[in-house]
């Protein structure tokens, strides 16, 4: 290097001179680096001189568009003078006597006011362009200079920060001129486009240095704090020790920069969401307008790197990596409120919520590293027990993982409702974001894999519960699982299929989405049902195998089978009236209505109304309506068998049977009729119980009708006497179940109207007609029949 020249005189130095100088120099020490300091100085001023250079270049180009668009705009002007001395020249100076031609001074009229019009929107163009190209270039300075203080090792923040500002500002400046266009002009697309191409390359630069700043100064904060707390050797879920929060103890300096630091890149956020939604106008903007807040993310990042080196040692021991990232999630929370989101509120960044946000970038960061390292894991011993046939306990593992993972997403999502958002299942957004297993969105293969073991778990449980005889014997007490307080006589192994569905039901309702939880439920939920459905139809199908139901015990077998069927019929009904099913049981077009519309499946008719357990709800039905009518029509063919002489006897209605008030042949059919239907009585459930008796009923009333009434029977007053106190007997023994039993008999009770009629009231009826059977309450015979049965009566003089 050169010789150092003697300095002037301090006479011949300026104030401002002299101050920095006795700055600089304050000590001996200090003029030993008055080399590197020079060697300093002239770098800097060489940087100045270039930066003036180029501004001196931009200026220049700046004055020659300029001067571009203002001779156009003069030769314009020129023209447009031209135009009007013409049109003036037309008008007669005479006091109008003379008439231009009206026509031709409309259409000059018309071409002026276009001209005019196009030399205005020429005008509006280069004032815009101009004013753009401005504002685009200190945009650019801006973030030149912040690069360049960048690079240097001693550089300001202060005035880097400040720098930022500028350019944000300027950006949102530019953005409001682009969003006018935009509306106001749509054809000017290439302007639009030139600018945003430069906009975008300042962005490109400006946020990463925006970010790196923030980094840094979270950094210099103490961020993120330390969690030595929690150790591989000593660490325990309950009793780990308080993670310090930096940001609650920033003092004043640090605090003012850190909210200008973060205001700053919460402003930047907010004006590319308003370049994005001017860019995507017409589109599907929701789906790319929507992202985490990246304050929150530039917290939560250095966050999640310290906490994984922790997670790294707790694969087996999955319980504490939730429980880690639950207790930061929950430590921090409130200074999210009470620190960050009036910041967030005065960069007028709408729909964000630093406690949601928080939440949320936690539990992705969970999710994120359960789907890199502790599910693979998993499926890894899940295949290599597949592959060896050894036991599964990497099944249990993974069930026990499930679990941890519901038990955590209720303790967030509380942590949520805390701020007093209350959340429901049709907020499958904010669930999404909010619920590790979402990690299940993006694998379906893995939600197919979890309800595959989840079926085999709950299957296998429930075979011992089948293969236990107690569990068909043992009834159930009270309504334990139904609101219904009806006693369905139902055995124990109803109960026990319908705790394992609800237990798969409150395990499904932890999924986030309606589609996730629907085909969870469909793959676990009603296969469940099948098995229950399957082995309540073998038992029916072995007591009928071997006697053909004609044995009592086979009888009670099956109604246990009809009781269990009943039963859980009843329960699933009254599920399925819950909201969380009915939407599963919608299209995918219908389900996109509903959450637009929360009323709009309330306003569905109820024959268009369905739910995921309908068709398992009609086989059930069908089930008990099938084994209903086979239990009463075994009894009706035993009791057709034993009453067969009794029909057969047509002699019997010509005389009295001295000694009896009931027909000797009919008596043991009547005693095999009550004994069957009170064994079935105490077997079945009252309202299938109601069933098989009206069947048995109307079974009957077709026998003796039709066996009797209808076979050309020659009925004396006897015989008439005598079948009426048949039919006393056998109503009586239905009467237990109702007060008219007669009614469930209308055909034989009203022929044996017909038959205790005198002879001038059978005549009546023959003259009457249709009319006559009306007005006596005979309205379940023709005339036809009643003619007949008419004709079956013998009257004596």
């Amino acid at each position: 290097m050169e010789s150092l020249q003697t300095l002037p005189p301090p006479s011949h130095l300026s104030p401002s001179a002299l101050s920095f100088l006795d700055h600089r120099f304050h000590t001996q020490c200090a003029l030993a680096d008055a080399p590197n300091f020079v060697s300093e100085l002239q770098t800097q001023c060489a940087e100045l001189d270039r930066a003036l250079d180029e501004l001196t270049r931009r200026l220049g180009e700046g004055l020659a568009a300029y001067a571009s668009f203002s001779g156009e705009i003069h030769g314009l002007f020129g023209h447009v003078t031209d135009r009007l001395t013409t049109l003036s020249s037309t008008v007669v100076p005479d006091g109008g006597r003379g008439k231009a031609d009206g026509k031709g001074f409309k259409e000059e009229l018309a071409a002026l006011a276009k001209e005019v019009a196009r030399l205005e929107t020429v005008r509006v163009y280069a004032e815009t362009a101009l004013k753009l190209d401005t504002l685009v270039g200190d945009i650019e300075d801006a973030v030149s200079f912040t690069m360049s203080k960048s690079m240097r090792k001693h550089s300001s923040s202060q005035n880097s920060q400040e720098m930022h500002m500028l350019a944000i500002k300027t950006l949102k400046t530019t953005e409001g001129i682009l969003a006018s266009i935009t509306k106001a002009h749509p054809q000017w697309k290439q302007l639009v486009s030139a600018v945003d191409h430069r906009v975008d390359r300042a962005l490109a630069i400006l946020r990463p240095q925006a970010i790196a700043e923030h980094r840094a100064l979270l950094t210099s904060l103490g961020w993120p704090p330390p969690l030595s707390a929690f150790t591989s050797s000593n660490s325990d879920a309950s009793t780990v020790n308080q993670v310090p929060n930096p940001l609650l103890s920033m003092q004043t300096d640090l605090k003012l920069r850190y909210s200008e630091n973060f205001f700053a890149l919460c402003n930047l956020q907010e004006l590319q969401r308003k370049r994005k939604v001017r860019q995507l106008e017409g589109h599907d903007r929701e789906v790319a307008l929507r992202q985490p807040l990246w304050v929150i993310e530039e917290l939560v990042n250095p966050l999640s790197l310290a906490s994984q080196r922790h997670f790294s040692k707790w694969i087996d021991k999955p319980e504490f990596i939730f429980t880690l990232v639950y207790k930061i999630t929950r430590d921090f929370v409130d200074s999210m409120d009470e620190l960050l989101q009036p910041l967030v509120d005065e960069a007028m960044l709408l729909g964000y919520s630093c406690r949601e946000e928080w939440i949320s970038a936690m539990v992705t960061s969970l999710t994120t590293y359960m789907a890199k390292e502790i599910f693979p894991s998993y499926i890894s011993q899940l295949d290599e027990e597949s592959a060896t046939g050894t036991q599964s306990s990497a099944r249990i593992s993974w069930l026990h993982l499930i679990d941890l993972m519901i038990a955590f997403d209720k303790r967030i999502k509380s942590l949520v409702e805390n701020s007093g958002v209350l959340l429901s299942f049709d907020d499958d957004d904010i669930m999404q974001k909010i619920s590790s297993l979402a990690i299940f969105c993006d694998r379906p293969d893995w939600l197919d894999l979890w309800a595959e073991i989840e079926l085999d778990d709950a299957l296998d449980k429930l075979k011992l519960d089948i293969q236990n005889e107690n569990y068909w014997v043992k009834k159930v007490e009270g309504a334990v699982l139904s609101s219904y307080t009806d006693d369905y006589k139902s055995p124990l192994i109803s109960n026990s299929f319908l705790r394992h569905l609800a237990s798969v039901i409150d395990r499904c309702r932890s999924l986030p989405r309606v589609s996730l939880r629907s085909k969870f439920l469909r793959s676990v939920g009603l296969p469940i049902i099948r098995n229950f459905f399957d082995s309540i139809l073998i038992r029916c199908q072995e007591a009928e195998g071997l006697t053909a139901l004609t044995d009592d015990d086979a009888v009670l077998k099956v109604t246990i089978s009809v009781n269990a069927a009943h039963y859980f019929e009843s329960v699933i009904k009254e599920w399925s009236e819950d909201v969380f099913f009915l939407e599963m049981g919608m299209g995918e077009d219908d389900e996109a209505g509903m959450k637009s519309n929360a009323n709009i499946y309330e306003a569905l008719p109820e024959s268009s109304r369905r739910v995921i357990f309908d068709d398992e709800i009609k086989k059930l039905e069908e089930f008990r309506t099938e084994w209903v009518e086979k239990i009463s029509l075994v009894i009706l063919r035993g009791f057709d068998a034993l009453s067969r002489d009794y029909m057969k006897n047509k002699k019997q209605w010509q005389k009295d049977e001295e000694g009896w008030t009931v027909s000797k042949a009919l008596v043991e059919a009547l005693n095999y009729l009550q004994s069957k239907t009170s064994v079935v009585e105490v077997g079945l459930n009252g309202r299938d119980f109601v069933g098989v008796w009206r069947s048995l009923a109307a079974g009957i009333d077709r026998l003796l009708y039709n066996g009797i009434l209808m076979s050309n029977v020659k009925f004396h007053r006897s015989g008439v006497d005598r079948f009426g106190n048949d039919l006393d007997v056998l109503f009586g023994v239905f009467g237990s179940w109702c007060l008219r039993p007669e009614g469930f008999f209308p055909k034989t009770s009203e022929g044996q109207k017909l038959l205790k009629l005198d002879k001038n009231e059978a005549e009546e009826c023959k003259v009457g007609g249709k009319k006559w059977l009306k007005e006596n309450g005979l309205r379940h015979l023709s005339v036809t029949e009643a003619e007949k049965i008419l004709k079956n009566r013998v009257f004596t003089s």
